[in-house]
């Protein structure tokens, strides 16, 4: 399998993200959604992880399952957050012996509930990123937020932060956003900062403006006012759906236009929006 820091020299990477299922019925429909996405080729895909490693099961058995069953290289996300140094080394032996080599290493969410909270031997991404190049050779990624990360003090220290962790790692993959500007002067930023490893940015058609709100007020990201009122234009679900496809349609072009390594989706375990963009923009299909 391919490792993401390769692709990306290669060329431009197009690529997917997916949660991890919790049911039965959950991993039918997130099979069914791999499938229909796999004829158009794409680099990669990722697999998320809950709040304090809560889903570390159903997140290794899906990567697992996508690299055994499909030819798309698979990226699996890890946390600092609920993991100590012997588990990660166990979960990186498990995912090297099934040839994944592909990790997205993350601070992470404590859980909501502190009961629920598990024991960590890492305080920033930086020490999993460290950690995870000293005991494989892998292909390792870390998240970026063209907006600044939610707790951080301001934007520039999490540049900083930023910088750092990408000294370490591959490349980077974004967190959505809705204008351009917001993703170019973060590359400009790290430029400035002496990196010029990739930049993914992260693409989430809204389908649903109430879902989208939240997530944007948990990622520290910003709904802006065009594009709610642009939405709210819409006088059915279906009209929602179309102008938030053509928006991200939009975005996505112009990203391209000005040379983003690639566009990585974010899926919510469906593939019409995905699929859509990608015929809008006229990419290559199987």
């Amino acid at each position: 399998m391919a490792r993401i820091g390769d692709l990306l020299a290669a060329g431009r990477t197009f690529s997917f993200e997916f949660s991890p299922p919790k049911s039965a019925s959950g991993s039918m429909s997130l099979g069914r959604t791999i499938a229909e996405l796999e004829p158009l080729n794409p680099s990669f895909v990722s697999v998320t992880y809950g709040a304090g490693g809560s889903t570390r099961e159903h997140t290794r058995d899906t990567v697992l399952w996508v690299q055994k069953e499909t030819a798309i290289p698979s990226m699996a996300h890890l946390t600092c957050v609920g993991h100590t140094r012997t588990e990660i080394a166990d979960i990186i032996a498990t995912y090297v012996d099934a040839g994944i080599e592909n990790v997205l290493a993350l601070a992470g969410d404590a859980p909501k509930d502190p009961a629920d909270a598990r024991p960590s031997d890492y305080t920033y991404a930086i020490d999993l990123i460290e950690h995870l190049k000293e005991i494989a050779n892998l292909s390792v990624g870390v998240a970026a937020h063209p907006e600044g990360h939610p707790r951080s003090t301001d934007l520039a220290t999490d540049r900083q932060y930023l910088a750092d962790k990408m000294r370490v790692a591959d490349f980077a993959t974004t967190q959505f956003f809705f204008d351009i500007d917001h993703y170019l002067s973060l590359v400009n930023d790290l430029a400035d900062l002496g990196i010029t490893k990739p930049v993914v940015p992260g693409i989430m058609p809204v389908t649903n403006i109430a879902q989208v709100e939240r997530m944007a007020e948990l990622s520290g990201a910003a709904f802006p006012a065009w594009l709610r009122e642009r939405l709210e234009s819409g006088t059915s679900p279906e009209d929602v759906r179309r102008i938030g496809v053509e928006a991200a349609t939009e975005l996505s072009a112009k990203l391209l236009e000005a040379g983003a390594p690639g566009l990585h989706f974010y899926t919510m375990n469906k593939s019409t929006a995905t699929l859509e963009i990608y015929a809008q923009l006229g990419l290559p299909v199987a």
